[in-house]
C-alpha cells in the first residue's frame, strides 16, 4: 500500500469506527425507551443517522447489531465503574457510603435500562441468551472485583464476599424499583443504612457478616 493510499485509508476508518458507535449508541438508546420489540434495524438506523444499508454493513442481522449493542453496553458500564472510582473520598467517614452509591449508580439510568431490555430479549432470543449471559457474568465479577477493592474488604473473612454480594444485589433491586418512578428519596436512605451495615460487617461486628446469602458475582 503506497502513503497516499495509506492516509487516504486512515479517515475512511475513522468514519467507519463512527459510524459503528454511532449505530451501538442508537441500539442503546432504542432498547431503552422502547424494548426489544420496538427497536428493529431500521429503527435504530434512522436513530444513527445513517441508511439501513450502511447499517447493514456493519451489522448484517439484527442480532449481530444487538450482540454488538451488549458488548458495548457492557464495556460502558464497566467504564462507569472506572471513572466514579477517581470520585471517590479517601479512606475514612463517607468512603463506604460513597462506593454504595457509585454501586447503586451502576443500576441505573439507560445503560441498565437497555441492558435489562436484552436480559428480558434473551428469555426467548436463543441468539441472544449465550452471548449475554457470558457477557453479565463479564461484568458482575469486574464490579464486584471493584467493588471488593473500593471498600478495601478482606473476603479471607467468612461472611465478607457475601456481604459485598449482598450490596451488588440490594444495589440491582433499587435500579429495578427505579425503572418505573423516580426512586431518589427512598434510595439515598437505604444506602446511608446500608453503609452503615456494610461498615460494620467489614469491620467484623455487624450481622450483615452473617445475615446475606451470597452467590456468584452477576449484573
Amino acid at each position: 500500500m503506497t502513503a497516499h493510499a495509506a492516509a487516504l485509508r486512515t479517515p475512511q476508518q475513522d468514519r467507519s469506527r463512527a459510524t459503528r458507535r454511532r449505530l451501538l449508541e442508537a441500539a442503546v438508546e432504542c432498547l431503552a425507551e422502547l424494548g426489544w420489540q420496538g427497536s428493529t434495524v431500521a429503527v435504530v438506523a434512522e436513530r444513527a443517522g445513517v441508511t439501513r444499508g450502511a447499517a447493514q454493513h456493519h451489522f448484517p442481522t439484527r442480532e449481530d447489531l444487538f450482540t454488538a449493542a451488549v458488548e458495548h453496553v457492557a464495556d460502558e458500564r464497566l467504564a462507569q465503574v472506572r471513572a466514579s472510582a477517581e470520585q471517590l473520598p479517601p479512606a475514612g467517614p463517607g468512603r463506604t457510603e460513597a462506593v454504595v452509591s457509585m454501586i447503586v449508580r451502576l443500576y441505573t439510568g439507560p445503560l441498565f435500562r437497555a441492558a435489562l431490555h436484552l436480559w428480558v430479549a434473551a428469555a426467548t432470543e436463543d441468539a441472544l441468551r449465550e452471548r449475554i449471559v457470558a457477557l453479565e457474568n463479564h461484568v458482575g465479577r469486574e464490579s464486584h472485583r471493584a467493588a471488593v477493592e473500593f471498600l478495601g474488604a478482606d473476603e479471607s473473612r467468612p461472611g465478607v464476599r457475601e456481604t459485598v454480594q449482598a450490596t451488588m444485589d440490594m444495589a440491582r433491586g433499587l435500579g429495578l424499583a427505579n425503572l418505573l418512578t423516580d426512586d431518589g428519596a427512598r434510595r439515598a436512605g437505604i444506602v446511608r443504612q446500608w453503609a452503615g451495615l456494610l461498615e460494620a460487617a467489614l469491620a467484623g461486628g455487624g450481622p450483615a457478616a452473617d445475615g446475606p446469602a451470597g452467590g456468584r458475582p452477576a449484573c
